[in-house]
This record gives structure tokens, sequence and C-alpha cells, in this order.
């Protein structure tokens, strides 16, 4: 082959490696910094640290001020013990498949609980469950384990003797002594969902506490807890105010909260 013909083919050869690979680089890059946007990091550990001294009713009136909807789950939505805690939503969904045989059926629900990180939040919605279990003291266990910080199921849960005695907090629609297998199919995890009427995705923060469960989105996370933390500082200053002034009136003007 010609010096001159091979030089320019050698040149152009190395060019196209290039390149190929410094696409590859990006899009790699592009695909691992979309999967830490997603994935609970030890640098979200402060935020969520600063959402478990919050109250839940200020996150949820600081959401309603900010972007303007309900983010409460309803009040068929109970803890079966009294609990609070925050984490990364790490969303299933199961959809019913009555007399199905199928031993892989539920597969996905578990792999999610295996794969799924500390700080996490099991947030699971059971189509048409309310009189179904769809967690209960195995899948508690596995969560407790793996450092959940709970479980918010639209549908009901069971075992719930063992999941008092772990301390796993769950809360759902009620306790039942039934189960999922051969009745359910599962149909996605980390997808969007819709847990008692409020959307829940991958990585938002799910707060709850005795007056409920919140759901804020990932990407407001800091400007209501900002806000609800000025709730929170101002609700706490009233209640030995109104107990010296004997005056809610007086304590709301100067306060400005209610």
């Amino acid at each position: 082959m010609n010096k001159s013909r091979f030089h320019k083919f050698s040149s152009q050869g190395f060019t196209a490696i290039c390149v190929i690979v410094l696409s590859l680089g990006i899009v790699s890059v592009t695909w691992l910094a979309s999967v830490s946007e997603k994935t609970p990091a030890k640098g979200n550990a402060a935020l969520l640290e600063a959402f478990r001294h919050v109250e839940v009713a200020s996150v949820s009136d600081a959401l309603e001020q900010i972007a303007g909807q309900r983010m409460y789950m309803t009040h068929r939505m109970q803890p079966i013990f009294a609990s609070k805690f925050a984490g990364f939503a790490v969303t299933v969904l199961l959809k019913k498949a009555e007399a199905n045989n199928d031993p892989a059926a539920l597969n996905g629900m578990l792999a999610a609980i295996d794969q799924g990180q500390a700080d996490s939040v099991y947030v699971m919605v059971v189509e048409d469950g309310a009189n179904i279990a769809g967690m209960g003291g195995l899948m508690g266990t596995t969560m407790a384990a793996r450092g959940f910080a709970g479980a918010v199921i639209d549908g009901s849960v069971r075992d719930v003797a063992h999941l008092r005695k772990i301390g796993f907090p769950v809360f759902a629609l009620g306790m039942v002594p039934s189960t999922s297998v051969n009745h359910y199919r599962f149909a996605g995890a980390n997808i969007p969902v819709v847990c008692d009427g409020v959307r829940v995705e991958e990585a938002d923060i799910v707060v709850a506490d005795n007056d409920g469960v919140v759901v804020v989105p990932r990407a407001r996370a800091e400007q209501v807890l900002a806000l609800a933390q000025e709730m929170d500082f101002k609700e706490h200053s009233m209640y030995p105010y109104i107990e010296k002034y004997k005056s809610i009136e007086e304590a709301v003007k100067k306060f400005g909260r209610l």
C-alpha cells in the first residue's frame, strides 16, 4: 500500500476511533448523571435528617403554598404504630391477575426490595387492594435489614405483630390476613404511581408522622424544607406565647401562622 495512502487511512481511522470513544464517554457520563440524580446519595443525608425534624403538617402547608396542590395522603392511610420517618421513594405497582399460577408473577416486587438502598421508603400501589396485604413480615424484615426508612402501602398489610416487634414503620389502608400471591402480578418498579391520590415518582421524598404522609417532589425539596422549617419555628414559638397571653388571636397577629 502507498505510504501516503496508508498514513491518510491511519489518520482517518484514528480520528474515527477517537470520536466513537468520546461519544461513548459522553453517553456514559450522561447516564451516570441521570442515575445519580435519582439515586439516594450520601450528600442527601443532611436533607433527609432535616425533613425528619419538621412536622408533616408544616411540610404539607409549605407544599400547598409553593406548588399550589395537595400532596398529602388521605385519612385512610394509617400507621401500624406511632412513627416518624423520611426517605426516598422506591415505587412498586401491582396489577390484578386473578387465578394466575405464574411463580414469577411477583418477582419484580422482590427485586425492587433487594435493590433498594438505605433511607428508601417503599411505596406500593396495589390495584383495588384495600382487602389485599401488599406486604407482610418477610418483606418488612428485608426492608429493615437493608435500612429502609419505612413503607407506604396503597393496599393493606399483614404480620403486623412481627412488624411492630422489629419496629419497622408502615402506613397502609388497613390490616388483613390475605395475600397477593396468585391474585396479582408485578407491573413495574421505580415508575410514577398514584398512591392514595398522590403522584409519587422515584426518589421523591416521602415524609410521615402521626398526622399522615406527604410526598415532596425531589426538585422542590430544598425550597419546601426551608419554608416548612420557618413554619415550624413560628408555630413552636406560639405555644408559650398563647400560654402566657391566653389569646390565639394575638398569637396569630404576632407570628402570622395558623
